[in-house]
């Protein structure tokens, strides 16, 4: 057995090879998705690599983990005001696509494999589950965006239709291994769970809320472990009560998300790290689960498959759940497009081989060469296909916290944060009599609970916390001025 030294030496391999992988996927124009999976399949037993690793148990656990995180952070990462417009349509797409798909590409898979209605109905479960988000990467690698109502639509169906496509596999899981379970059975439960999951969600996102406003916590750190221990309270409490657990996550991140709170700035970007840490954690894992020797066998039928489900599926779930929306034909055409399967049909393709289903080593490999050949096809074509259609527009930039602006690596400029002792030159002072750099200037002032904007009438007083912008070679006169010669390391640079 290897030792801790060596796992840890692999583990940092992996994912530093990860993260300059996805710098490649972003000059290639492909989903970083991909890329992460090729590096899994070639670092695994089949791979150059030869790292054994054929836990599908280990392989779902952590799948599961990781897309509790990252619908969370794709939740706080929702702008409601834009969402709440397509509303409708997205929850459409979101159960009623997800369930055409899963039947149309069920029953051809069924008659294209030679297996049972059942176990066909279940693979077509398990691909029927996009992750459209996944392209909006390759969208802001190019500087472009989608027309309308067409992008917030997508982003929306892309965080909301896992549920339905998990309720979906383990009920016909439990239809192959229970024939007398009755189909009517399940519609009650999904509806059960979607209500129990919407519900927990919703409580748990204002909790989170009230939580983080009023704990009044000493130390920023402990809020990130604080929304930490809340998604995973979420999920559990939601699923144990009969819930969906991945719906009531991604509700709560979007309660939260539309909220103002403490810490926002740090808290998103920790959670959108962790979610990058989750992706690729989740995508090597699948690829090391992954033989390539084993996908050439499949690799025919597969390719059917995965051209009736782009072709046929998609564009037959789309146009007949959004009949009776306003959306117009091409805008319905970019749609049925933007189908792109990513890691969850992969991690729910391990259920089967989890609950021991026959055939289920042929449904793993038949769902990972769908996920391929979507990624190929669809993730490589999208701003071709969307400027074709007359809709694609330039990007709009994310709005910027006004701190990020001095963030950069060609900045002169430093926001330093300083706290005031009793020993201070400063404390007693006018901020107008501060003799300060001529590029300093002070921005903000902290005393107590209360944030000031400092006149130079202000005199700052022994605890207060002042925020100061300067160049960077004022910074030592900077803190000798108000700190003292003397002064401690109790700044921090931002």
């Amino acid at each position: 057995m290897a030792s801790l030294e060596h796992l840890l030496l692999g583990a940092a391999i992996l994912l530093l090879a990860g993260v300059l992988a996805s710098k490649a996927s972003d000059r290639l124009g492909i989903p970083a998705l991909l890329v992460f999976l090729a590096v899994g399949m070639l670092a695994g037993s089949d791979g150059p690599g030869g790292i054994p690793f054929d836990d599908p148990h280990m392989a779902q656990t952590i799948g599961v983990v990781a897309l509790v995180f990252i619908l969370f952070s794709g939740g706080l990462d929702t702008d409601w005001r834009s969402t709440r417009t397509v509303l409708w349509a997205g929850l459409t797409l979101s159960t009623v696509g997800v369930l055409i798909t899963a039947l149309t590409v069920g029953c051809f898979a069924s008659l294209v494999l030679g297996v049972p209605l059942l176990e066909g109905l279940l693979l077509g479960s398990i691909v029927s589950s996009t992750d459209a988000a996944a392209v909006f990467s390759i969208l802001r690698t190019r500087g472009a965006g989608l027309e309308g109502k067409t992008q917030p639509l997508l982003e929306f169906e892309s965080g909301s239709n896992d549920p339905m496509a998990v309720f979906l596999t383990v009920g016909f899981i439990q239809l192959i291994q229970q024939p007398a379970a009755s189909p009517a059975d399940l519609v009650a439960k999904f509806l059960l769970q979607m209500a129990l999951g919407f519900a927990f969600g919703y409580c748990a996102g204002k909790l989170a809320l009230f939580l983080i406003n009023r704990l009044a916590l000493k130390a920023e750190g402990l809020y990130t472990v604080l929304t930490l221990s809340l998604a995973l309270l979420t999920y559990s409490t939601a699923n144990i009560a009969g819930g969906n657990g991945f719906l009531a996550v991604y509700v709560a991140g979007i309660v939260l998300g539309n909220n103002d709170f403490l810490h926002r700035r740090s808290l998103v970007r920790f959670h959108d790290g962790l979610a990058w840490l989750m992706q690729i954690c989740m995508f090597l894992t699948l690829g090391l689960l992954v033989f390539p020797s084993r996908l050439q066998p499949v690799a025919g039928v597969a390719l059917l498959i995965s051209f009736f489900l782009i072709f046929v599926g998609r564009p037959l779930s789309v146009f007949s759940s959004l009949a009776f929306s306003k959306l117009g034909g091409r805008a319905k055409v970019l749609i049925s497009w933007v189908g792109l399967r990513g890691a969850v049909p992969i991690i729910l393709a391990t259920f089967p081989l989890v609950a021991g289903i026959a055939n289920a080593d042929l449904y793993f490999n038949v769902v990972f060469f769908i996920v391929l050949t979507s990624v190929l096809l669809q993730g490589t074509t999208l701003t071709a296909v969307a400027k074709g259609l007359g809709l694609q527009t330039p990007a709009v930039e994310r709005p910027r916290d006004p701190l990020e602006f001095l963030d950069t690596p060609r900045s002169k400029n430093n926001l330093i944060e300083l706290n005031l002792g009793k020993d201070s030159p400063a404390v007693g002072k006018r901020v107008v009599d501060l003799e300060l750099p001529k590029s300093a200037l002070l921005v903000l002032l902290r005393r107590g609970d209360e944030v000031l904007v400092p006149r130079g009438a202000t005199a700052l007083e022994d605890g207060d916390v002042v925020v100061i912008i300067a160049e960077k070679e004022d910074i030592v006169a900077l803190r000798t001025a108000v700190l003292g010669m003397d002064h401690r390391e109790t700044s921090s640079a931002r």
